[in-house]
């Protein structure tokens, strides 16, 4: 089945200006303008992410019959796993934080955000495992999904399971965190209740059927509490060694606590902030927004709507100005060797330019 932009259907054929990748080059390279980009059509789509399950997760449905988020919203429906892990670190980053502080456990905390924020969640579980932006080796990819558990917000099949059903009915009932169903409720409530509908494993075939099959996946779903508690002790252990017991709670605190609470802030405000402040460089059929600040804080993820607009592609700023630390690393990756057939192309045109002038280069 060929993915298909749910806007396929409800634009005007494209001019030939707009289908030559030079004149489409040239409009991206000249910097913001008052009007909003041409939306992809059927035959723009290349290299489509197809699903054994019975929905494309990247393929946003006009309509929706799925139940409110309202409906999730009973007693018996809390995750309390996800509430007392989600308070507890937001307790201990309060109460601790002030009375830890080291400037090793500050830049400790620095480069693990960038790690697991930028390497784990953006380029790993999202670009890689959820959309196919790339393919790798089979150990740099589990490399890529154990760094991505350490961000504290889920395991892979859990995180992907929820991304693709938040593509598929993007601002619709269904959306697993949609601002329509309240802001506070898109940031962060809606991890508060569980999104499937008491059957977690079959709500994990259905949206993330490719990592469900693996066995190693599987795995990391079990062992999301026990690395978080590993690495607090190999960062408590190294720092006592270091410097005594006020180093190991300094690394501890920060390193795992403190990092954690911003690196989950940050990937919320992509949930949130991204769906209802910012410009729009395609017109979509959800809300999605390009906003600079979230960008920032989550390494590209914040030009939101580009990434709705191309699901695939790998390359999150479009614009020469908008800049996307992970893409950054994906392009080291790939000249090292280790990543390949990244889709940085929208169109099929885009991608045989491409392919040309990487021919005539070399």
């Amino acid at each position: 089945m060929q993915e298909v932009h749910p806007m396929a259907n409800a634009i005007e054929p494209k001019t030939e200006s707009e289908q030559d990748p030079v004149a489409l080059e040239n409009e991206l390279d000249g910097g913001p303008t008052q009007t909003t980009l041409s939306p992809p059509t059927q035959d723009d789509v290349v290299d489509p992410l197809t699903e054994p399950a019975d929905d494309q997760p990247s393929k946003r449905s006009a309509t929706s019959t799925e139940p409110p988020a309202s409906s999730r919203r009973r007693k018996n429906n809390i995750s309390w796993a996800a509430a007392i892990w989600l308070t507890l670190a937001h307790v201990v980053v309060i109460a601790a934080a002030p009375f830890t502080f080291t400037w090793a456990g500050f830049w400790t905390a620095v480069g693990f955000h960038w790690l697991t924020g930028s390497i784990g969640i953006c380029l790993g579980y999202h670009r890689l495992l959820t959309h196919s932006g790339m393919k790798t080796k089979p150990w740099l990819r589990y490399t890529l999904a154990t760094i991505g558990t350490m961000a504290g917000e889920g395991s892979p099949l859990s995180w992907v399971s929820d991304h693709r059903k938040h593509h598929k009915f993007s601002d619709l009932q269904g959306d697993p965190h949609s601002p329509h169903d309240g802001g506070l409720w898109s940031h962060m409530f809606w991890l508060a209740f569980h999104t499937y509908d008491d059957d977690r494993e079959a709500y994990m075939k259905k949206w993330a059927p490719d990592l469900y099959r693996e066995r190693g996946m599987r795995m990391l779903d079990y062992l999301f509490l026990p690395l978080h508690i590993l690495s607090g002790l190999i960062l408590l252990g190294i720092g006592w060694a270091i410097g005594g017991p006020s180093l190991g709670a300094s690394l501890l605190v920060w390193g795992l606590f403190v990092r954690l609470v911003f690196v989950l802030h940050a990937t919320w405000m992509v949930n949130s902030a991204s769906h209802i402040w910012g410009y729009r460089n395609y017109e979509t059929t959800d809300d999605s927004r390009n906003n600079w600040l979230v960008a920032i804080v989550a390494y590209g993820e914040g030009w939101h709507n580009n990434h709705h607009a191309w699901p695939r592609m790998a390359k999150h700023g479009h614009r020469w100005w908008e800049f996307d630390i992970t893409w950054q690393a994906i392009r080291v990756l790939r000249a090292l060797g280790l990543v390949w057939d990244v889709v940085d192309y929208r169109t099929a045109a885009e991608k045989k330019a491409k392919q040309e002038t990487n021919k005539a280069a070399s």
